[in-house]
């Protein structure tokens, strides 16, 4: 005879959770969540967890909850052994109580966002079906801010134009194409995308100045596009894909980020030749090395200083040299996350014009900077990235400097990224009207 004598699931119990899942599936929905969530045993405990935005509290429950799914089990098969049942019986009720506190911290703050007396959430804890139904169905109980998710579907931008935007990127043309669909990584079970939606086509021989605030995705973006981080999408240049070709292609492309990684007690020379065999074609002949090293040092100023110790270099030498190193290899895509930063007016500036020399010679060339308007004269085009009001990265705007002026109604790049910065960052919070602006312009030209 069983020591304990019940079902782990009988039909009552069945019945309650499915209608209990039933109202859940409808307040998630209400969170912007999909309401299938809400029948998957563990998971639905988690995104309650991020409805009431207390995330780490939804994991933990969520883990505690699946684990006393196992250890019903163990009891069912070894009900009849006296000696191990005792345990597993403690354990389970271990596992329950410890999901049980952290399902009540959720619920309290929960109550807390859908303005209803905190006793409901002991309510939910003991017999969750009641608070579950009459939240899920009762139009009252409407959450004052929903999951910032995007379910799969795009609120600014709709099929056609996102087609449309993408067949007007050609891919036979010279130059960059630039072909992202999108960039998500993984948070736990959730999907969070990073960038969105972004076409365009780059000529060469032309600067162009990217533009974004905080967290706007400028660095995803370079990422996706030098192929050091990959997106769900196609980068061509010149043609070739840069993805599928990246071993042929990656001497084509150079980045430099903002901190630099100099060895401060190596000569300029030294440490500019080192920079060559590593960024060089293994096939390339010493003469051809020391060659391309002096003409480097030549174009960035540093021939007078080749001699000197890294470590007794000015901080605008030192900054031009780490461009060097990333210029060695003659790249035709050279990408620079601001490489002004810390370099006062005159500096910087002299700085930029030796890229707009680059860019000159029939090469793509594409800088972040924090004080773009003391150089603004110098770019042929602007890159507005901007987040949308779901905290994606999109594309507000590409084209011309006097365009841009013209399209944002603003004489200063300051003023435009006041304009698409969230007005919790300072800004007017326009981002998705520009996004959708720039995006129906583009199908209308096309």
């Amino acid at each position: 005879m069983n020591v304990i004598d019940f079902s782990i699931l009988d039909g009552v119990s069945v019945v309650i959770w499915l209608v209990a899942s039933f109202g859940l599936s409808k307040i998630f929905k209400k969170f912007n969540i999909e309401g299938w969530w809400a029948y998957i045993p563990g998971a639905r405990i988690y995104w309650l967890g991020r409805c009431a935005d207390r995330e780490q509290d939804g994991k933990v429950a969520m883990i505690f909850e699946i684990l006393t799914y196992p250890t019903l089990f163990a009891i069912q098969v070894l009900n009849n052994d006296l000696s191990f049942i005792k345990y597993l019986v403690l354990l389970f009720i271990f596992f329950d109580i410890v999901c049980l506190i952290y399902k009540a911290r959720i619920c309290i703050d929960l109550c807390g966002d859908l303005k209803v007396n905190k006793n409901w959430a002991w309510l939910w804890v003991f017999a969750e079906v009641i608070p579950c139904l009459v939240w899920g169905f009762s139009d009252k109980y409407t959450p004052s801010k929903a999951l910032l998710r995007y379910n799969g579907l795009d609120p600014i931008l709709d099929d056609f134009i996102v087609r449309s935007l993408a067949d007007n990127v050609n891919t036979t043309e010279s130059g960059l194409a630039v072909k992202i669909k999108d960039r998500t990584v993984r948070n736990f079970l959730d999907k969070r995308y990073l960038l969105r939606e972004i076409f365009m086509n780059i000529e060469p021989g032309h600067m162009v100045l990217l533009l974004g605030g905080s967290g706007s995705g400028k660095t995803t973006f370079i990422n996706a596009v030098t192929g050091y981080e990959k997106a769900n999408a196609e980068i061509l240049l010149d043609g070739m894909n840069v993805y599928d070709e990246y071993d042929k292609m990656k001497y084509s492309i150079g980045f430099v980020p903002q901190l630099d990684l100099i060895r401060s007690n190596d000569t300029v020379y030294r440490t500019l030749y080192d920079a060559a065999l590593l960024r060089l074609p293994a096939s390339t002949s010493f003469s051809e090395i020391t060659k391309r090293v002096s003409a480097v040092l030549e174009q960035f100023g540093l021939s007078s200083v080749k001699g000197s110790l890294v470590e007794k270099l000015s901080g605008g030498q030192r900054k031009r040299l780490s461009i060097a190193m990333e210029y060695i290899s003659d790249p035709y895509l050279f990408v620079l996350d601001e490489p002004d930063s810390g370099l006062d007016g005159v500096i910087a500036r002299d700085l930029m014009r030796r890229l707009r020399s680059i860019a000159d010679e029939g090469k793509i060339v594409i800088v972040i900077t924090h004080t773009p308007d003391r150089v603004v004269d110098l770019f042929d085009d602007l890159i507005v990235l901007a987040k949308d009001s779901r905290r994606t990265g999109r594309l507000a705007f590409y084209g011309s400097i006097d365009e841009a002026r013209e399209f944002f109604g603003q004489d200063s790049m300051e003023g435009i990224l006041r304009m698409i910065n969230q007005k919790d960052e300072g800004g007017e919070g326009r981002s998705d009207e520009f996004v959708l602006k720039y995006a129906e312009r583009q199908v209308e030209n096309s």
